[in-house]
């Protein structure tokens, strides 16, 4: 079998998406350099900003 690439999320968590720490609502986005993301609740994303900011090629925030 031949390993598919899938390219890195470049939106902001949707609706549906949980916060990989809690469970609760999906509010950042943290795309990593090895092509994964993490997503976080907003609670969450700002206790990690200052870690995330270091790590991730890019953090993506949803408007509401």
């Amino acid at each position: 079998m031949t390993p598919t690439l899938t390219p890195p999320p470049t939106e902001a968590p949707s609706a549906g998406e949980r916060c990989d720490r809690c469970g609760a609502a999906a509010k950042v986005r943290a795309v990593l350099p090895g092509g994964g993301d993490l997503v976080f609740c907003g609670h969450h994303g700002n206790k990690y900003a200052k870690d995330l900011e270091k790590v991730a090629v890019q953090i993506l925030r949803s408007e509401d």
